[in-house]
């Protein structure tokens, strides 16, 4: 366990610890209200859920991620995406509806939420995938059909739910993935017409299915500009109470656990407005600083991504930093009313079983990746003395 710590990020596992403290401070903070007067709960009960999550999560990094090579994956990547759309089928049939979204497993006192699942799932697989096929010569390029295809039928799942916010991480994990792949002008000009094929007949299902595809309470979210205009109304009043607790903030903040937004103002203060009773009790310096940890964050992801000595390790790393940088973005975005809120979580921050697993799990493949290229380049030193 020594040497895999030694060859791990550590600025990467500092942030990493850090926000998951922070997370757990939050959250029992913004959480202690609604849980006694909403959930007929103690006011710890999502503290003690969300440090069981984050001890789950670490303890399955360490003990058993960190210790799987990377080229191991080949094994299971299939079965696991086979896996997540037999579990998102399901849903159709088993899943229990919140907020207009049929989207959960209820296992006694468990919530699932294969959408989840799905994300860090499909980077593995396009990171399998496409490390095989760059190795085999004259590849056709309809054998990059074969993961489109895969990952279009989870996205197609994943809205019909409806999950735009998901969906939506999901189109863009795969998106960028493919373009950041090395591929010949041919390959790439089939998969643009592919995709400008599939914009299409999107464009069209959304037309004429946009009703019937989205609740009345998600297309409500799309009314997101001036939402204090609003207040009365459902559209608006949500996202207004964020900007009253931001601006009760101020730059230092009422102080821990003094948020009156809290108080049934904010019904999501503990997932997807954690950011605003963030800055409303600690300050907007405070938020600021979270907003800088998360780009170092980002950073330490992407600079192992490209210092990976395989194609599958530079994908697990480039995956995991879009999967990521789009959670912050719409989550923050859809906060301040420049987009749409769409319910996504804020990683590590945000009160989530299935999500912070997952970003827990996503976090630490990419210090096994930092690992292996660590050890392969320790090894080409001793080779070359």
């Amino acid at each position: 366990m020594k040497k895999l710590f030694a060859n791990m990020d550590k600025p990467l596992l500092i942030m990493t610890i850090l926000y998951s403290i922070l997370g757990i401070i939050m959250i029992f903070s913004a959480s202690s209200v609604s849980a006694v007067m909403r959930y007929n709960q103690s006011s710890s009960y999502f503290f003690i859920r969300q440090l069981i999550f984050i001890i789950v999560g670490f303890a399955f990094g360490i003990f058993l991620v960190l210790r799987i090579p990377t080229s191991k994956y080949n094994f299971f990547t299939v079965l696991m995406m086979l896996g997540v759309i037999a579990s998102l089928v399901g849903l159709r049939m088993y899943g229990a509806i919140t907020n207009g979204a049929q989207s959960w497993y209820k296992i006694g006192p468990i919530n699932i939420q294969p959408t989840e699942f799905a994300k860090s799932v499909i980077i593995i697989y396009l990171a399998v995938f496409f490390h095989n096929q760059t190795r085999k010569k004259n590849a056709s390029p309809l054998a990059f059909l074969k993961p489109l295809c895969m990952c279009v039928i989870i996205f197609a799942l994943v809205l019909l739910q409806p999950d735009l916010g998901g969906a939506l991480i999901i189109g863009g994990v795969v998106f960028f993935i493919f373009f950041a792949i090395p591929m010949s002008k041919n390959h790439k000009a089939v998969f643009l017409k592919i995709l400008g094929i599939g914009a299409i007949i999107a464009g069209i299902l959304i037309i004429y299915l946009g009703d019937n595809l989205l609740s009345d309470y998600q297309l409500g979210r799309l009314q997101f500009k001036d939402p204090c205009t609003r207040y009365t109304e459902e559209t608006g009043y949500q996202v207004c109470n964020g900007f009253i607790a931001i601006h009760n903030g101020g730059l230092t903040g009422v102080g821990l656990g003094n948020s009156t937004q809290k108080y049934l103002y904010l019904p999501e203060a503990h997932t997807d407005f954690i950011f605003a009773i963030i800055v409303e009790e600690l300050g907007a310096i405070v938020g600021c600083l979270i907003i800088f940890g998360y780009v170092v964050i980002l950073y330490r992801i992407l600079k192992i991504s490209k210092e990976a000595e395989t194609l599958r390790g530079s994908i697990l790393a480039f995956g995991t930093f879009l999967f990521l940088l789009l959670h912050i973005l719409i989550n923050l975005l859809g906060v301040l009313a420049i987009i749409p809120l769409t319910g996504v979580p804020l990683p590590l921050l945000s009160y989530g079983g299935s999500f912070n697993l997952n970003v827990l799990f996503m976090l630490f493949v990419v210090q096994r990746v930092a690992i292996e290229n660590k050890t392969i380049k320790n090894r080409r030193a001793i080779e070359n003395i």
